[in-house]
């Protein structure tokens, strides 16, 4: 059985470890998520089967949990002891890792919502930003679609990269593995309606212990890379009062570290909400969207170089 992570006692694996979440990093760069055959879109269609079957009846939050082990539990176990050691293992990991990662995804998501705000054309950014949150989008002016936009890429900064990265570590590609599936499971089980109130339940509450540690680890990156004092101020005082343990963190420093006023009203399934304030300063622009992603992309480097440096000092 293979079990990589920085906490292993063999130098050569402590080196090969860093060495594959930079190869993984750069896979991903260089070629974002595989547009045929991702491995997700089959495993959402699993989900789905599973789902049908044991979501109904009494003791749905039993099954939910029942599901959710029997989708993820065997895809880890089994990286965990298929996973060669040495050279070919770093290799599986690094390409293992690039699967879960989605930061070229969300470059590209967000990219393509300022450059529709560059171009005037306010219908598409809307939609295209309607692919990123999940609030209703049709009514939104440009500078509402530009702070969902922020919003949306400072907290999948977490989502996408951050928290894969961090199981990376504990447990080498079997890690990324845990984090995705656990992460996709509660994108589609996580909802507190009728269907999933209760099924969804525990995809939804594992999601935030898989995220408990790496979220606060991302908002301390965006405070390390930009407005420091700020970004730490506003996660002291703001983090604790959104409605997501994990992602008010990561939104209330990340706004902060940009010195933006995010939060504030929206409308979700038709009902409008105010939400707590996040960060500190200026409403966004739709200028505000590329320092979003220089803040997320300093941070993923911030990542690599911490990566490499424990590897090399352990080595």
């Amino acid at each position: 059985m293979s079990f990589p992570s920085f906490f292993a006692a063999d130098s050569a694996t402590v080196l090969l470890l860093p060495l594959a979440a930079v190869a993984g990093a750069v896979l991903d760069r260089l070629f974002g998520e595989p547009r045929r055959g991702h491995p997700l879109v089959a495993f959402g269609t699993l989900a789905n089967a599973c789902e049908r079957v044991l979501n109904a009846g009494r003791g749905r939050r039993l099954r939910g949990l029942l599901a959710w082990t029997l989708l993820v539990v065997p895809f880890v176990g089994l990286a965990l002891w298929a996973i060669p050691g040495g050279l070919p293992g770093a290799i599986v990991d690094a390409l293992l890792l690039y699967l879960a990662l989605g930061a070229r995804s969300l470059d590209e998501h967000a990219r393509r919502v300022a450059d529709d705000l560059a171009a005037g054309d306010l219908a598409a950014a809307r939609e295209h930003v309607g692919w990123m949150v999940s609030r209703q989008t049709a009514e939104l002016d440009a500078d509402a679609v530009a702070s969902a936009c922020v919003e949306s890429t400072l907290e999948n900064g977490n989502d996408a990269i951050f928290g894969a990265l961090f199981w990376f570590a504990l447990l080498g590609g079997a890690g990324a593995i845990l984090f995705r599936l656990g992460n996709t499971l509660d994108a589609m089980w996580g909802y507190r309606n009728q269907r999933f109130a209760a099924f969804g339940w525990a995809a939804a509450r594992i999601d935030d212990l898989l995220n408990l540690v790496p979220a606060r680890l991302t908002a301390l990156s965006y405070a390390l890379v930009g407005d420091t004092r700020s970004a730490l101020r506003c996660w002291w005082r703001q983090g604790a009062q959104w409605k997501s343990p994990n992602a008010g963190p990561v939104m209330a420093a990340g706004a902060g570290s940009l010195g933006l006023a995010l939060g504030g009203a929206a409308t979700y399934d038709g009902q409008r909400q105010q939400r707590p304030p996040l960060g500190e300063g200026r409403p966004a622009t739709p200028a505000d969207i590329a320092r979003a992603l220089t803040l997320v992309r300093r941070s993923l480097l911030l990542w690599l170089a911490l990566f490499l440096f424990g590897g090399w000092l352990r080595f």
